[in-house]
């Protein structure tokens, strides 16, 4: 496998795993609050729903933002 796939496999795994974290836990905030004695629960079981999806999602669309950036930013000056 070359350095190139496994960096953006481990980028991908590292992006999704934080997204999924994230998202999930904001979402169980706002729809039960922390102070429910099943917000744990709830997290997990919404980051375990979220993270198989995000984890294509991340590689697969990694390239497309990054080509998109690159469009529409000018080139970098050095």
């Amino acid at each position: 496998m070359s350095y190139k796939l496994k960096f953006k496999l481990l980028m991908a795994f590292f992006m999704s795993l934080l997204m999924a974290s994230i998202m999930s836990g904001v979402i169980m905030l706002a729809r039960i609050g922390i102070s429910d004695p099943h917000f744990l629960i709830a997290w997990r079981d919404a980051f375990l729903l979220a993270w198989p999806v995000a984890f294509p999602c991340a590689f697969i669309v990694s390239p497309i933002a990054q080509f998109l950036v690159a469009k529409m930013l000018p080139p970098a000056i050095k």
